[in-house]
């Protein structure tokens, strides 16, 4: 079956450009961003695969806007980012965010930081300890931009704390969102993979078990759960292990079928693959 895939870079990631000054990265702007994506392209029905932050944006894009998804495929990721041992903390996220995005402002008044490409490798990896030097030599071909005496970053910096940024749902309304999904959800999950948006709680992983349940429970046989040997960049470290189960995944009986129905566009319109 042949498809058409279409890598975002969110805004403030890759090539695309960054929020403007003084503005905050918040979680509905990628949502946004998608929705303004698919527009432009003049989509009315597609699929979604999104890894880790991509998988959020993508299982919330996919509640907001149900009858545009047919299919919602994610690695490494879940639908919403839980409130589980975050509830205290909220209200310190969203002033640090602000603390965080006047400091950036500040220093955006300075000349960018220019290291050379083996050094910016290393502060990558050294932040994502599970990522590997190959690897993460693929992410910075667009993640850095080559100047005179080295390379830049191009990542806004204010997304460097994730949970700044992130839209925790409480349980309540993680299980109303989810009997709005109209897509089949394919979930892979990385057995050494992250579990908690913050590191510190990685161990923790009883919201996974818990979001995993229910969209059992309320998807039934539209939901397809499977774990796979490897870290948080399987999908990149070992893609064989990934790929064969997304292409059977979309390759099903139930897809096949759904192509049939007036309202099913796989052999109309393309997929999108999200970052």
């Amino acid at each position: 079956m042949d498809l058409y895939y279409v890598a975002m870079d969110f805004r403030g990631h890759g090539l695309s450009s960054h929020f403007g000054p003084g503005l905050c990265c918040h979680f509905q702007n990628f949502v946004s961003e998608t929705r303004r994506v698919v527009e432009a392209l003049k989509w009315k029905r597609f699929s979604i695969l999104g890894h880790s932050f991509g998988g959020f944006v993508g299982g919330m894009f996919s509640c907001v806007f149900p009858e545009m998804v047919d299919e919602l495929i994610m690695l490494d990721s879940l639908p919403f980012a839980l409130d589980t041992n975050e509830v205290d903390n909220l209200l310190t996220y969203k002033r640090k965010a602000i603390e965080h995005t006047l400091q950036l402002d500040a220093a955006a008044k300075k000349p960018p930081r220019v290291l050379s490409l083996e050094e910016t490798l290393q502060r990558l990896l050294k932040a994502n300890t599970q990522l590997g030097e190959e690897c993460g030599k693929i992410l910075l071909q667009r993640g850095t931009t080559r100047v005179a005496t080295g390379v830049v970053m191009n990542r806004d910096r204010r997304m460097d704390l994730l949970e700044h940024c992130m839209e925790f749902v409480s349980r309540e309304r993680a299980v109303l969102f989810i009997k709005k999904l109209q897509a089949r959800v394919l979930l892979i999950k990385a057995l050494q993979g992250y579990y908690d948006v913050r590191r510190e709680n990685d161990n923790k992983k009883e919201p996974v078990v818990f979001m995993v349940d229910t969209l059992k429970s309320v998807l039934k046989e539209r939901f397809q759960y499977v774990e796979v040997p490897g870290n948080h960049y399987v999908h990149m470290q070992q893609p064989n292990r990934v790929a064969g189960v997304v292409s059977s995944f979309l390759e099903s009986e139930d897809r096949l079928q759904a192509q049939l129905e007036p309202l099913a566009s796989a052999t109309q319109t393309p997929s999108s693959q999200g970052p």
